[in-house]
């Protein structure tokens, strides 16, 4: 079978352990393919035409999933790390056996949309710098953002350490002492939207991303919740 796959790996990957406990699970008579108790674990069957189950309860196999993640504040864009949270911390139980990572990275105190797959090759391709990927934000400014400055980001912002970004696109939301702005970047430097606006000596007291190439952040989701993307976003992040 062409898309036929090792039943130990469809199970682990389906969160029943290990290879070594699928292969005890197997020697029970717990598991059945196509209604049939399965012998050996190592047999190879379609996740796509056989039907498996374990105790009756038919498998359901996902090779790879995507699921949007609202960041909440003090989390940091990582799968592990000693001192800080992070935001593999928030992932729903029904998702931990997955190794999931996130897409890029949203500074500790940055919160919004972001993108937690197992995916390597669709994170690749919304990362690679060839794809000038677009990332919305909204954010607070401690100063008065001016048309003079919209202008100036169109033409690309050079930043503390002498690179120069590529061109972006800003919007006055609204203008004072606190200024609101929307944001659209197509490049990912560290820390690069509150270095860009220090660049004028002015400094971002809130910053959320709002949306990651064709992918909006669902606003139904709190701080900290998450949700898988529907095969609609998939095939639009494809």
């Amino acid at each position: 079978m062409k898309d036929a796959i090792r039943l130990d790996k469809i199970l682990a990957n389906s969160g029943f352990g290990s290879r070594k406990d699928i292969k005890k699970l197997v020697r029970t008579g717990v598991v059945a393919v196509n209604d049939q108790a399965a012998k050996d674990s190592s047999i190879h069957v379609s996740p796509i035409k056989d039907i498996i189950t374990v105790n009756g309860v038919q498998v359901i196999y996902k090779e790879f999933v995507y699921l949007m993640l609202n960041k909440p504040e003090g989390y940091i864009s990582a799968t592990e790390d000693l001192r800080e949270p992070t935001v593999i911390e928030l992932v729903p139980e029904e998702f931990s056996h997955y190794d999931l990572f996130p897409v890029g990275r949203l500074d500790k105190d940055t919160v919004g949309l972001l993108l937690l797959t197992n995916d390597g090759k669709l994170a690749h391709n919304l990362l690679a710098p060839k794809k000038h990927v677009p990332k919305k934000y909204f954010a607070k400014i401690d100063g008065t953002v001016t048309e003079n400055h919209v202008r100036l980001f169109s033409e690309g912002v050079t930043i503390d350490d002498g690179y120069k970004t590529k061109p972006a696109e800003l919007k006055i939301v609204s203008a004072g002492d606190i200024s609101e702005v929307e944001l659209v970047i197509t490049e990912g430097k560290f820390h690069q939207v509150k270095r860009m606006f220090q660049a004028f000596n002015m400094e971002v007291t809130f910053l959320k991303r709002t949306e990651f190439g064709p992918l909006l952040l669902d606003e139904n989701l709190e701080p900290g919740e998450m949700r898988e993307l529907t095969e609609q976003e998939i095939s639009l992040l494809k």
